[in-house]
This record gives C-alpha cells, structure tokens and sequence, in this order.
C-alpha cells in the first residue's frame, strides 16, 4: 500500500539519497583528517591530562624529550583540558615558523597576559590578528629600526661613560694598598640596562648621580619590571583547568592585579607628563618612544583600546624584554686595579 504521493516517495527517497553521499563524504574526509593528526601520547589522566609528567621532578624539557625517544619528534599531550602539540624536530620547527606561520602566531589567552597585559592590550602576549599585526609593524619600524638606533646611539654612549666614571671614582675612594677594589656588578648592571632603555622608551634615567635622579621611584620600577618578570612566568591552575579559575590557588591571580595596578601608575604618570610636554611644544627635540606613540596614536581607539592603554601596554612590552637581556648580563664580583 502507498502512503506517499509518488511526488513525495521520489523527494524522500532523493533526500536519503543525498544524505548518504554527504554522509560518505564527511566520513571520508574525516579518515584523511585523522590520518593526518599528530599521535596522541597515552598517560593522560582526566581533568589534568599530562600535567602530572611535566610537574615532576624532571625539568620538562627532559620529560618531553624522553617521550619524543617514544612516540616520534611530532606528538599531542593534553595541559589539563588544552591540547598541545610538541614538536622535537628542527626540520617541523622550519615548517612552522615559515610555510605555516600563521598557524602558530596566536598566542593562548592566560591570566598572566589578561591581568599584566592590558586585556590583551600588550601585543608581545595577545592573539594574533589585525591589532597584533598593526602594533608589531609600528614597533618594529620605529623602535629598533637602524634610524632610530643610530638616533639614540648617544644614550647607550653616555651612560655606560656615566657609569664608567661611577666606577672610577669609587675605585679611587676605596681602592686598597694593592690598587685594588671588589665592585659588586650585579646591582650596576641591572642599573645601567634599565637607565639606557628607559631613556630610549620614555626619555627618563633612574639610577645615578645626576641631578633630576629619584632613586625611590627607581627602585620601585625596577622590583615592579622584577615581579612582572616572576609572574609572567609563573604557572597558574585555571590556565589550564579553567573551572578552578575561582579558587585563585596560590594567590597568583591577585598577586598579578596588584603588580597591573603598580606598572599602570608608573606608566601612568610618564605618560602625563609626555603629554603636558606634548602640549606645551617642549617636546620638539629629541622623541622618545612615548612620544612617537603619541603621534601615530593620535588619541585614536585601534580594535576597541583606547590610545593611552595602547601606548602604556606597548611601552611595557618593550621595556621588559630589553630589562631581561640586561639581567643576563648579571655576574660576579670583579676585582679592579689601575691597571
């Protein structure tokens, strides 16, 4: 018996028709889909996935490398509930880096970069897209460019002469009856780096003999960049078991906000006084890095930020990433002579 108009039986049975070629289809693509997937390294718990290798007493790059001896130099393993692909082969990093580079230019959104970061607003840290493209061609054109480079050459010149002379003095007023005194560098190192970049960045010293020097102020930067340093780094729970975000385990998350509010004021006020000087036409001379974000800036918004929090997140990033190539420069005590 027909229970179907035969123009309907013919659309019902076209339609499971199709159903069953997409069907075969999807399932086919699939098949290449998973072939192509990296493995996945068994041992993953649930909830915290691979993490419980990782937080041994191995260093992780041990642990990683001895699972690569395992399960091949390309592998998966799950941080909690994210996956995460690990590759042990320089020819895989190549492709990465330039066929595929935009497949690994993102960066994840973490506590560290939402709280230190300016929401996302510190492009070192952010995700990838029209912002993070912007921001990284205005920072790279203007900032460490040879032009601006060999503008500012007389910055480093002066204050490694300063520092020079610092030293000198100090060698004469204590030196002993060998000519000799220890100089603890550790401490002048970190000074040194942080006075060349902050002239570079917002046309300001900190450390020093030189009238205009507030050493407090200084020394408050310095522990504020110190701790932006430590957090940074730090490994926080609801990175990667989000649900638990709300415990805020181990008082990182708070620790974070309070060093965000430090590191704003301290912008904060740098960038007032650029913009009284701006205001004014004192800063017709020589521009600092500050200053050159004011003018492209032009108290425009760019993706939702506005121009002070862009220039104050974009200052930040370079600063610390030049403060840690002058705490590598970190060494023992030197013994210094006349000769």
């Amino acid at each position: 018996m027909d229970f179907l108009p035969p123009s309907l039986s013919s659309a019902t049975i076209a339609g499971f028709i199709a159903i069953i070629i997409f069907s075969h289809y999807l399932l086919k693509r699939s098949r290449v889909s998973l072939a192509k997937t990296a493995p996945n390294a068994p041992g993953a718990w649930p909830i915290i996935g691979h993490l419980r290798l990782l937080l041994g007493t191995q260093p992780p790059h041990i642990t990683l490398g001895a699972m690569a001896d395992k399960y091949g130099a390309l592998f998966t393993i799950k941080l909690g509930s994210h996956p995460a692909l690990v590759l042990s082969s320089s020819e895989m990093a190549k492709e990465c880096f330039t066929t595929n580079d935009l497949a690994v230019s993102s960066r994840p959104r973490q506590v560290a970069t939402k709280h230190l970061g300016y929401n996302y607003a510190m492009f070192g840290f952010g995700p990838y897209g029209p912002y993070w493209r912007e921001l990284c061609k205005i920072t790279t054109l203007e900032l460490p460019s040879n032009r601006r480079l060999e503008q500012l050459s007389h910055v480093r010149v002066s204050e490694v002469e300063n520092d020079i002379k610092a030293l000198y003095k100090l060698w004469i007023k204590k030196k002993n009856m060998s000519g000799l005194i220890l100089v603890e560098l550790k401490q002048w190192f970190w000074d040194l780096n942080l006075n060349v970049i902050l002239r570079m960045i917002a046309g300001k010293r900190c450390f020093g003999t030189i009238d205009g020097v507030n050493e407090e102020e200084a020394r408050r930067c310095q522990k504020a960049l110190e701790e932006f340093f430590h957090l940074m780094g730090l490994f926080v729970v609801s990175d990667a078991i989000p649900f638990l975000g709300w415990l805020d385990l181990g008082g990182h998350e708070k620790a974070m906000k309070k060093i965000a509010k430090e590191l704003d004021s301290i912008l904060g006020e740098c960038l007032e006084e650029h913009k009284r000087r701006r205001a004014s036409s004192e800063a017709k001379g020589e521009q600092d890095f500050m200053d050159i974000m004011l003018s492209i800036l032009d108290g425009k918004e760019r993706e939702g930020y506005d121009a002070d929090t862009i220039n104050k997140a974009t200052c930040l990033v370079r600063s610390p990433f030049s403060f840690l190539h002058g705490a590598l420069l970190k060494g023992p005590c030197l013994n210094m002579s006349s000769k």
